[in-house]
């Protein structure tokens, strides 16, 4: 038969249907058609596909014990938790009446929380895959499990940030300014926490007082919400990130600002002309290098920067097309990812500044992705509805 015989005949073959009488096949699907009706590029670098989402895909966490398990949640109300070898689904956290946004697994992963916009939260023993706690909170802004107990803090719309023992439930709230907890992040002492503010101020909180150790607020706050925060490993530094564009380098000890990063537009903006928005900018993520005294700032117009703490100043700006989401470090090397708009994940060397490598699949933004210990795998998720497993471990890395 010709070529063309062989393409007719390929036409009238049902590709569908294909597969549909495998019980799990919808959780998963092969990585070579994903993406290209969707008109972005057919490339797709993943191993393993998870696609039991029907709307955006909003966050995922990996476990941290094994960092076999990953817990996705969505526009779909709905979070799972599958193994990341193959998308095998574990269990549904089912209940959930709005987008879930927050997910995560407790220290030792023994357990998964799930938190929704609307602000309720539920925990489920990962093992028994059975829910044991939920409550429900004012709109909820974001979530985080304590890094040695089974302790929960959250913040909310309403300006609180609230902290349960998982399961008892015994709770503490810590009461901000009356506008969003907009991020939060417990330090590594686990005896303290930075809670940053819609009005431009931080917080320090004293977790076992219920008081604030130190609060920046007017020139030493920012002047727009907060985005972000992260601590360096030992806990002795606090970087802010803000809608003002400024990243602010705080000893938690005394609460002072150290310094502060500004990023200054190259080119001068053109005159706005009626009808226009003006191109707006902001620190999206941030962090903190464990191996050397380096922090990388990722913005929404797609810049990178990388600043080299011992001296304070910018060492090297990485450009990307479109805005970055989300940052993370490597745990032992100063290797930076990054998920953008354009639905690519990369791979920066903060000592030169240069691109390591690109991985693509996903027809549709990045909204957050998460680095698994060795560095071996990325699972990311996105507005296309599902989320990804890379493999980005190179034999020479």
């Amino acid at each position: 038969p010709s070529a063309d015989d062989l393409a007719e005949e390929m036409e009238d073959v049902d590709f569908e249907d294909e597969g549909a009488e495998e019980p799990d096949a919808e959780a998963w699907d092969s990585e070579d058609d994903e993406g290209v009706e969707d008109g972005m590029e057919a490339q797709d670098d993943s191993e393993v596909t998870f696609s039991l989402h029907s709307a955006s895909v909003f966050c995922v966490s990996l476990d941290p014990k094994t960092n076999t398990l990953a817990v996705t949640g969505g526009e779909d109300d709905k979070a799972f938790v599958w193994r990341v070898s193959d998308g095998e689904l574990l269990f549904e956290c089912s209940g959930h009446k709005d987008s879930v946004t927050c997910a995560g697994f407790s220290h030792d992963s023994v357990f998964v929380a799930t938190g929704d916009m609307s602000g309720l939260i539920k925990v489920w023993r990962v093992d028994a895959k059975e829910e044991v706690w939920s409550f429900e909170v004012g709109d909820l802004e974001w979530m985080e499990w304590h890094p040695q107990a089974h302790v929960l803090l959250a913040g909310t719309a309403d300006g609180n940030t609230w902290m349960w023992k998982i399961p008892s439930g015994d709770c503490k709230t810590f009461q901000g300014p009356a506008c969003p907890a907009t991020c939060g992040r417990i330090l590594p002492d686990g005896k303290r926490a930075v809670v940053g503010y819609e009005d431009g101020t931080m917080r320090i909180w004293d977790l076992k007082q219920g008081t604030s150790l130190h609060v920046l607020k007017g020139q030493d706050g920012h002047q727009d919400p907060l985005t972000c925060v992260a601590s360096n490993q030992d806990g002795s530094l606090i970087m802010t990130g803000s809608v003002d564009c400024h990243a602010k380098l705080v000893n938690s000890a005394t609460g002072k600002v150290v310094c502060v990063f500004k990023m200054e537009s190259v080119t001068p903006k053109a005159p706005i002309s009626e009808g226009e928005e003006a191109e707006s900018n902001s620190v999206e993520s941030l962090g903190f290098c464990n191996v050397m005294p380096l922090a990388a700032v990722g913005y929404l117009d797609g810049t990178l920067a990388i600043y080299d703490l011992s001296t304070q100043s910018l060492r090297h700006k990485c450009q990307h097309e479109s805005g970055i989401v989300q940052l993370l470090w490597e745990e032992s090397s100063a290797v930076v990812y990054t998920c953008s708009l354009d639905g690519a994940v990369r791979l920066w060397d903060a000592r030169s500044g240069k691109m390591i490598s690109e991985y693509r699949g996903h027809s549709a933004e990045i909204l957050d992705f998460a680095v698994n210990k060795d560095a071996s795998i990325v699972v990311t998720t996105s507005g296309d509805h599902q989320a990804k497993v890379f493999c980005v471990q190179r034999p020479d890395r």
